[in-house]
């Protein structure tokens, strides 16, 4: 029984089996019919695509084509007309070139004949110069320099009428614009006229203070001299001692010392040092803060510490009676406004006016100008070659070729020239007026020459018999040059030179 039943199950799997693969092979060739038909549907799109984009290809070719024919037949056409129209101009050029050929023949025989008439007018000319010789019993070189000099002469007072002609309009144009421009600045910058001086004198209360601060055997005016490093002159000036030092700021510490000892009343060495020490810190700030608020005042800001310290020292420093510090602050607000007016750098001017006389702090140390003193000092704290070359340009000692040059010198000349800025002894004066008039008088034609206006003018009289309007004119230009080459003065000098004929007769 149970082998059928396992024969059974065999046959059954058998036969499922065979089922399956039947099966199978029902839907195998089920899909390979679908394949197929899709390849051959695909195959005949393909097919149709091909054809149809062979045919669009045939047509864009043929657009082409054509479209390559049209530009071709124009470009012939373009270079038959070219061919055409180098045929037209080169025989256009031809026919030029014919005319240019009969020309330059009848020019040359035309050349010919005017050779030919040349030669026949020098002969006549030569003809008519020994005539001429033979007639007026001059040679022709004779005669040329009997022409040239009279032309010489008219031509030398035709340039010098032109000259003066032109002087005077350049001039007129100069001053019209400088005194504009330095009137401004003048108008604008408002300064005390009273000079300053340098107090070397200290009023004593007694003339028994002279004793006492020169001590026993002079210890104490020795102390003193050696402290500051001034010298006391104790004469018999009733109750005063005077102060001697090149060296303002050591005069000041000496005066603030002495008065401190003379109002203490003790005055003995070791006093005396104490009270010396304390003057040099009160003169140091006095100094610091000068300097600074001269900064402030002209509008210099920046400063290095020790220009600013050199600045302040000014303040103890005079010039002909004029305090240094306020001629800086003069000058420095002087170039500022003439900057301003000419277009300049305002800013870097007034930093140049304001240390343009910074060399005076120290030239009783250093030796040299105080001009080039001072270039070197902003040169080395200051770095800046422009302002130096400023600062060295000032007084004429180097020559003036930068604007800010300009500026500041023009700006001192004001400063120092205005009416009471300055004092000048009487000897200076008169050496000053007597080298003026000994210039004048130095040129020959001049009769006299008077130096007027505290020698800010200059009248000469020239002799009429041996100077002529025209040289009256150069003999004016010839001594403002001298005066400018051989002396130093401030503002301007007036040359005027007067020619005058005087004609007398009597009527009888």
């Amino acid at each position: 029984m149970d082998s059928y039943i396992y024969i059974l199950v065999a046959l059954s799997l058998l036969l499922g089996v065979l089922v399956g693969y039947y099966v199978r092979q029902l839907v195998a060739n089920q899909q390979i019919l679908g394949t197929r038909k899709e390849a051959e549907r695909l195959l005949t799109e393909a097919t149709t695509r091909h054809r149809e984009l062979l045919r669009d290809a045939r047509e864009e070719a043929r657009k082409v084509r054509n479209a390559a024919e049209a530009e071709n037949k124009e470009h012939r056409l373009q270079l038959q007309r070219l061919e055409n129209r180098l045929d037209q101009k080169e025989a256009a050029i031809e026919r030029k070139l014919a005319a240019v050929g009969r020309r330059e023949k009848e020019l040359d025989d035309r050349s010919r004949e005017l050779q030919t008439a040349r030669d026949e007018i020098d002969d006549l000319k030569r003809q008519e110069v020994t005539k001429l010789e033979q007639i007026s019993g001059v040679t022709t070189d004779e005669a040329r320099r009997l022409l040239l000099t009279a032309l010489e002469g008219e031509v030398k007072e035709e340039a010098a009428r032109q000259v003066r002609i032109w002087e005077a309009q350049v001039k007129e144009d100069a001053d019209r614009s400088a005194q504009y421009i330095l009137a401004t600045a003048i108008q604008r910058c408002t300064a005390d006229v009273v000079s300053e001086t340098t107090v070397s004198t200290v009023p004593l209360p007694s003339d028994e203070m002279k004793g006492r601060l020169i001590g026993r055997e002079g210890r104490n005016i020795r102390a003193l001299e050696q402290a500051t490093g001034v010298d006391l002159i104790i004469d018999d000036t009733p109750e005063m001692v005077t102060i001697s030092s090149f060296a303002p700021v050591r005069r000041e510490v000496a005066r603030i010392a002495l008065n401190k000892l003379i109002l203490d009343g003790r005055i003995h060495p070791a006093r005396i040092e104490e009270v010396v020490e304390k003057a040099k810190s009160e003169v140091e700030a006095t100094i610091k803060v000068e300097g600074e608020n001269a900064c402030f005042e002209a509008g210099v800001p920046g400063l290095h510490p020790e220009l600013v310290k050199l600045v302040g020292q000014l303040k103890y420093r005079t010039s002909y009676g004029q305090n240094v510090l306020q001629h800086s602050l003069e000058v420095a607000h002087l170039s500022g406004m003439i900057a301003d007016e000419i277009g300049g750098d305002a800013s870097m001017a007034r930093r140049a006016g304001l240390l343009h006389d910074i060399g005076k702090a120290v030239d009783f140390e250093v030796e040299g100008s105080h001009a080039m003193i001072g270039a070197n000092l902003v040169r080395q704290w200051e770095k800046s070659e422009e302002i130096a070359q400023a600062v060295s340009e000032h007084h004429g000692e180097v020559m003036t070729t930068s604007t800010l040059g300009f500026i500041v010198a023009a700006a001192d000349a004001i400063s120092g020239s205005r009416p009471g800025a300055r004092r000048e002894s009487l000897e200076q004066y008169l050496k000053r007026v007597r080298e003026l008039e000994d210039i004048a008088t130095g040129f020959s034609g001049v009769e006299k020459a008077y130096a007027i206006q505290a020698g800010r003018e200059v009248r000469v009289l020239v002799k009429p018999e041996e100077t002529d309007d025209l040289g009256a004119v150069r003999l004016a230009r010839d001594i403002s040059k001298r005066i400018e080459e051989c002396l130093t003065y401030p503002g301007q000098i007036r040359v005027v030179v007067a020619r005058q004929t005087t004609a007398v007769e009597y009527a009888k």
